[in-house]
């Protein structure tokens, strides 16, 4: 996996931002060349700080402007960034030829999640996934297999592929559903018996994990999760839109809709 950047620390973000700020605002008001600080002497230089000091002290509304400034600008920049990523892996995000394909397979609009059944946003945000796919009815919707979180996680998403494999697309959605709302530990006797609960047949789909295809179906999701720079679960696909973490149900509506009116 790509490795994440770290964001500053908050205290420095807090202090460049007070700088930024009360430079910008002086700026208004005094010449140029008095906002050259290597010119300054010590006592200007002192003058000036206190002079910063006491506008961001009266003006403490700046910092939350520029806060809101920082914030726009970065988002658009990743939005900007997600979209050539998007667009440069658009077949496998869409048609890998392996994924599953629920929803309605024919819906006007794709919406491509990459789960891990251990996941807690990933937890949160199923009912609101599946509330969207039963009101609307023309979604077509694909999980990608993303298991991150350890051995717990790979053995989910290798039975859940199992399943696919062994007992065909109907059985694995079920199946899906299943491991996400699991509370036990996921363990094979575990989900053996919950295969049983479904109806299928525990020991044959375990016997099926040895399956290379298995594997491959898993190396192939995460190489391209590395390409799209996704280092958490969830992260949605919506058509060419991608969108990491937890999205709430109304934000999803909004996204279809802006979708069909393109």
């Amino acid at each position: 996996m790509m490795t994440p950047r770290v964001p500053a620390p908050r205290h420095r973000l807090r202090r460049a931002l007070a700088a930024a700020a009360a430079v910008a605002a002086l700026a208004l008001a005094a010449p140029a060349a008095a906002l050259d600080l290597s010119a300054m002497t010590a006592a200007e230089r002192d003058a000036f700080g206190a002079a910063v000091r006491a506008y961001l002290l009266e003006h403490p509304e700046v910092l939350l402007e520029a806060v809101d400034v920082l914030n726009a600008r970065q988002a658009e920049a990743q939005a900007g960034a997600d979209a050539a990523l998007v667009a440069a892996n658009l077949p496998a995000i869409l048609d890998d030829g392996f994924s599953w394909v629920g929803g309605n397979p024919e819906g006007d609009v794709t919406v491509v999640e990459f789960l891990d059944y251990r996941c807690a946003v990933c937890r949160r945000v199923h009912p609101d996934i599946h509330a969207l796919l039963e009101g609307d009815g023309n979604i077509r919707y694909i999980v990608k297999e993303f298991p991150i979180l350890g051995p717990q996680s790979d053995l989910s998403s290798a039975f859940a592929i199992a399943t696919l494999l062994q007992a065909g697309a109907e059985a694995y959605g079920a199946m899906s559903v299943a491991l996400m709302e699991l509370e036990a530990p996921a363990t094979e006797p575990t989900l053996v018996r919950l295969a049983g609960e479904l109806g299928l047949d525990g020991e044959a789909i375990r016997a099926r994990m040895d399956d290379p295809e298995v594997g491959r179906r898993i190396t192939e999701t995460r190489a391209l999760a590395i390409r799209l720079q996704i280092n958490g679960t969830p992260t949605f696909v919506f058509d060419d839109r991608m969108v990491r973490g937890q999205v709430p149900i109304e934000t999803m509506r909004t996204v279809v809709a802006e979708l069909r009116a393109d």
